[in-house]
């Protein structure tokens, strides 16, 4: 996908869906995807929780009338900066899922420019894994998710790899790549 037709948002998540998850490997599933272009980005304006919400719904419908499309990043150029109210509208966006009938058939994974887990210090690289230059809900196909995993050697050692290989990147550079990818496209 070309990002010279793309918002500063939406550029900014596809090249670092290439420059980071891809080259990094941190999902050893997303670089087929990104060769195949079978990724949508779609930019949601989160600063009403509704509108957001209604297009995760979209999202839903344009995956299950387009089979040649995998996965689709919903971008938030605008509204949930702060990231509790992201993982509150998340949680949302998650109950909405089931409520809807799509449990088991999409699942949402989360990525936030402040994403920290739960029990981890805010400076832990390990956070890197989940941060992106803008609030993302990545909406994925439970089905190719279980056949990728079905195809990949010892897919439970993902998570403590790819930790393993940010906290050897440090979260310094991690956090400067981060921002640099951000003002790029600003």
């Amino acid at each position: 996908m070309s990002d010279t037709a793309l918002s500063p948002s939406l550029a900014a998540t596809a090249t670092w869906v290439e420059e980071f998850v891809v080259r990094l490997n941190v999902c050893p599933f997303a670089g087929r995807e990104l060769a195949r272009d079978t990724i949508r980005y779609v930019e949601v304006d989160g600063r009403a929780l509704e509108p957001a919400l209604m297009a995760l719904m979209d999202a839903c419908h344009q995956l299950e009338v387009a089979p040649e499309v995998e996965t689709s990043l919903l971008v938030f150029s605008h509204g949930l900066a702060d990231f509790d109210d992201y993982l509150d509208a998340l949680a949302m966006a998650e109950a909405l899922l089931v409520d809807q009938g799509y449990e088991g058939v999409f699942q949402l994974a989360s990525f936030h420019p402040d994403y920290v887990f739960d029990g981890v210090e805010d400076d832990d690289p390990a956070n890197f894994t989940n941060r992106s230059p803008w609030p993302v809900w990545h909406l994925l196909r439970e089905e190719g998710l279980e056949r990728a995993l079905a195809h990949y050697p010892d897919p439970e050692a993902i998570p403590e790899r790819n930790i393993e290989k940010l906290r050897e990147i440090g979260s310094a550079a991690l956090a400067w790549q981060l921002e640099e990818l951000r003002q790029r496209f600003c």
